[in-house]
């Protein structure tokens, strides 16, 4: 039986760690260091793409031998971008808005396979996922915003945590609302001849 390709998760994110771990995968964590502000694109679905494909890129440089996985997530709003919240007050008035409303959470996700120190193949994705809110009462949502979850989080919410209640519904893929789009993933590894189920956990 060989061994399983090593899988590079390049996030700091305790919850795509947690998607691939739940998904059968236990990747090793490399924070890729790159300056989200630096980069900028017309439209949400192609910042989301090029900041994964950047992550991607600045691990694998640092790889001998290695499936790189990288993500990134932002709502968008009225048209807006929304990462993560600038302060507290900030977060409160991405709810007071977001109130009732629905917005789009783009994440793009980039997979490098590193040879020999080389990248041989990449795919870049995008899965858009439509999120509908609730309307948190004012003492909810300050109860919420005191936890300092929406602080860490782009758009200011969570389907997997303490703002989950806040999510009316769904519309797409919920696990690319969490941080990274299992589906997607299983997809982009077909692409670059590598069977999803060949990198469970043995």
């Amino acid at each position: 039986m060989t061994e399983p390709r090593r899988l590079v998760l390049a996030s700091q994110s305790p919850a795509r760690l947690q998607l691939m771990r739940q998904a059968g995968l236990d990747p090793e964590v490399v924070v890729s260091g790159v300056d989200e502000s630096a980069v900028t694109a017309p439209r949400v679905a192609e910042l989301v793409a090029l900041l994964a494909s950047a992550k991607a890129a600045a691990v694998a440089e640092n790889e001998s031998d290695a499936l790189v996985v990288a993500a990134d997530s932002v709502l968008e709003f009225r048209g807006q971008a929304l990462g993560k919240p600038a302060d507290v007050a900030d977060a409160q008035l991405r709810w007071q808005r977001m109130s009732g409303r629905s917005g789009v959470l783009h994440t793009g996700q980039a997979v490098f396979e590193v040879r020999d120190g080389t990248v041989t193949q990449r795919d870049v994705g995008v899965s858009s996922t439509v999120v509908h809110f609730a309307s948190p009462t004012a003492a909810e949502l300050e109860a919420y915003l005191a936890t300092g979850e929406p602080l860490a989080v782009a758009g200011a919410f969570t389907l997997d945590g303490l703002g989950a209640p806040f999510v009316r519904r769904v519309e797409g893929d919920p696990s690319a609302v969490v941080g990274l789009s299992l589906p997607l993933l299983r997809t982009q590894l077909a692409k670059l001849g590598v069977s999803l189920t060949e990198l469970w956990r043995r």
